[in-house]
């Protein structure tokens, strides 16, 4: 049986997508926020933070100034250079096989994350996926540069055809409403998966919608000679 993909590559969102970083990213919104005198957010309230840009996202749901945004980013980012990226970090069940399928499949993937790239780059070489990605892309540190999904999916998308990878039929992994919107503001398509962080409403726009890794795998990766 040969195996193939209606896609000619496949682009990955990473906290909500590939990894679960939650536990990691609650730790140290808690100190940030405390730190300048704010609330921290309770679990259920980090639906509100985990995939968009933390310089929009200190603003947005924490009222602060653009410059105290900055400052904000600042901290919180020293403190994850301090944990090493990739403490309290989880791959989602599955996931790692179907990256691993769509190598052996031949099918070019890379990331698109709005974290910041030596961020992504250290979570692909930490759960050994960094040698199937022919371009790891993400946010630049500020986050302000680089740093709306829009943006991202399309230097993703110049990074591949640099390395002569075929982006005419691309489709995006994602799980937050960013996602779709950046990726259909480049013409992508969207698979969107609900292990998460997202409200239901999310994924209005997406190509399609699956709840478990099996139903990606079956998306992404088909009997070529059927």
């Amino acid at each position: 049986m040969s195996v193939g993909s209606p896609f000619s590559c496949i682009l990955w969102d990473v906290d909500g997508t590939l990894v679960d970083a939650s536990d990691g990213i609650l730790r140290r919104l808690t100190i940030t926020l405390e730190h300048f005198g704010l609330p921290a957010p309770t679990r259920a309230e980090l639906v509100h933070w985990i995939g968009p840009p933390l310089y929009e996202s200190f603003q947005h749901h924490a009222g602060m100034t653009p410059d105290g945004a900055t400052d904000a980013v600042t901290f919180y980012r020293a403190l994850g250079k301090a944990d090493g990226y990739t403490t309290d970090v989880k791959l989602y069940p599955g996931v790692k096989q179907i990256v691993d399928d769509l190598a052996a499949a031949g099918i070019p993937q890379g990331t698109a994350s709005s974290k910041p790239e030596n961020q992504v780059q250290a979570l692909m070489l930490h759960f050994d996926l960094a040698e199937h990605m022919t371009a790891i892309t993400g946010a630049t540190p500020d986050e302000k540069t680089l740093a709306t999904k829009a943006d991202i999916v399309a230097e993703a998308l110049r990074r591949m055809r640099a390395a002569g990878v075929d982006t005419s039929r691309p489709v995006l992994i994602g799980d937050r409403h960013h996602d779709v919107d950046g990726a259909t503001a480049n013409g992508v398509p969207v698979i969107f998966v609900r292990w998460g962080f997202s409200w239901p409403h999310e994924a209005e726009g997406a190509q399609a919608v699956v709840d478990n890794a099996d139903e990606l795998h079956a998306l992404l990766l088909v009997d070529s000679d059927a």
